[in-house]
């Protein structure tokens, strides 16, 4: 079920939210959870009814190997737990890759089917190595089938993330289904459904209307014909937008939709293209994924603490783990590779001013460091969208004029000119949007609204939200004009449920 479809917005969305209330408010927090996890596997099935299969037992699991773990910290339980949880991974999301990768190398036919990814798999593994380490560690309290359940299954964050941490939400199911008062509640719904309606416009109105132009140029070059420099520098700021668009729309969507259950989820989204160093953008980008890499990852690799040289290698080591958790393929691989080479670079480069003590202009970092940063993330975006190396360098060759400059003749044009025209306004308006406007956290950030969210030390009134009657409007006016753009089509999935 997606979070863009009527199903979700005038269905599942409101019956959960009934029943959550009517549970809640009647006062058995047990049912209300069970409610919740019932609703949130119903939610799971629908796309695919026997991925529940797998869920279900990745849950029963867990559950009693972290009960194991509290009993006794075993070191070969715990590797374990960890290597099942990688293998159910590898073998759904890995096999048919690595397979096609021998049988091109060798020269001979395995014959290895291609399995169903079942949705979410990457970021419920995530979520479960966690808790599993964290239990092996002794920092997990002792938690109750119907808490651990809710944790794995909670629907806004089960499909696509963010990769919330056991510490971050438990104790919030804990506290928030207890009755509370009255204002609380509509608060939460107001500001959960605001949040919500942000998200669906920036999928709907934004991230949709771009792909018009993204995508064609790059099924071009899957089909092995070079598009020319300016369709191809255009389709690739046009998928560069509509990726953070579809990216930043599904992250307010899931968090609004918890928080309409009084539900924080962590920030997983912010500002990821203002930038002004590839590390500053990963702090910014899939923010609960860099955390997670950083605590299970990096710091088990060595982190910072053995030398520089091994610094380095971990850095490159972690981003290229994350390219191949974003997809099983050599383009996520070579994608990785690159952020990887990327954060090596950069923090040389920083060591360097330290050692050296070089004497840069402040202001010309500051006017050169968010350019520089945006090209590289964007020409990088190539291998992330591109259907396999072979198109990636057929778009790569575009792009640097292996097809000239100037834009073909009209018969040739692979998008018509008058799209094209389209085309500017709708990259005008996403630029300003994505460095002119406040972000959706921003604009709600004195209310909260998403868990650990720090707000401006001097945010503009203006540019804040309030439950007054004409943000209220302006809510409604979104609304109705995202719906519209619902029921017209709806084919369009978010990007990041491939992964």
């Amino acid at each position: 079920m997606l979070f863009n479809s009527p199903e979700y917005l005038l269905l599942f969305l409101p019956c959960t939210l009934a029943g959550f209330l009517l549970l809640r408010n009647g006062g058995w927090p047990r049912l209300t959870m069970g409610w919740l996890v019932l609703a949130s596997l119903f939610f799971y099935a629908w796309w695919e009814p026997r991925s529940l299969v797998l869920l279900l037992a990745s849950i029963f699991f867990n559950y009693i190997c972290g009960l194991q773990l509290h009993r006794n910290r075993s070191r070969m339980l715990l590797v374990f737990g960890l290597v099942l949880n990688l293998c159910v991974l590898g073998i759904f999301k890995y096999a048919h890759f690595f397979m096609n990768t021998v049988e091109h190398f060798s020269g001979t036919s395995i014959g290895f089917p291609a399995l169903i990814l079942p949705l979410g798999i990457s970021f419920f593994t995530f979520q479960k190595v966690a808790y599993l380490i964290d239990v092996y560690r002794g920092k997990v309290e002792k938690y109750s089938f119907i808490d651990f359940c809710l944790f794995v299954s909670f629907f806004p964050q089960l499909i696509a993330g963010p990769i919330v941490h056991h510490a971050q939400i438990v104790p919030q199911f804990r506290r928030v289904f207890q009755k509370d008062g009255g204002s609380l509640l509509w608060s939460n719904l107001a500001i959960g459904f605001t949040i919500l309606v942000i998200g669906l416009f920036k999928k709907v109105m934004l991230a949709d209307s771009l792909d018009a132009f993204a995508s064609p140029v790059f099924r071009v070059a899957a089909e092995g014909f070079t598009p020319s420099a300016p369709e191809a520098w255009g389709a690739l700021l046009a998928y560069t937008f509509q990726l953070y668009f579809d990216f930043s729309g599904y992250s307010d969507m899931a968090i609004g939709s918890a928080r309409m259950f009084g539900i924080l989820l962590p920030l997983n989204f912010s500002a990821p293209y203002r930038a002004r160093s590839i590390a500053d953008f990963w702090r910014r980008w899939h923010m609960t994924l860099s955390t997670f890499l950083r605590d299970y990852i990096y710091i088990f690799l060595g982190g910072n603490r053995k030398g520089e040289l091994r610094t380095l290698c971990n850095l490159f080591l972690t981003m290229l783990i994350a390219g191949l958790w974003h997809g099983a393929g050599w383009t996520f691989v070579l994608w990785g590779a690159l952020h990887g080479l990327l954060l090596v670079v950069h923090r040389i480069w920083t060591r360097m001013k330290h050692l050296f003590a070089l004497r840069v202009p402040v202001r010309c970092i500051r006017t050169l460091a968010l350019p520089i940063t945006f090209f590289v993330i964007m020409v990088s975006w190539v291998f992330f969208r591109a259907a396999d190396l072979h198109a990636a360098f057929v778009f790569l060759h575009g792009m640097f004029g292996a097809k000239g400059f100037g834009l073909p003749s009209v018969n040739d044009l692979i998008i018509p000119a008058m799209l094209w025209k389209r085309g500017l306004l709708w990259l005008g308006l996403s630029a300003a949007i994505i460095w002119g406007a406040p972000t959706t956290q921003d604009f709600l950030g004195m209310h909260a609204p998403a868990y650990d969210y720090s707000p401006p030390s001097h945010p503009r009134r203006f540019l804040h939200w309030s439950p007054t009657i004409p943000f209220a409007i302006m809510t409604a006016m979104m609304a109705m004009v995202a719906m519209s753009a619902v029921f017209l089509d709806q084919d369009h999935v978010f990007l990041y449920f491939q992964f």
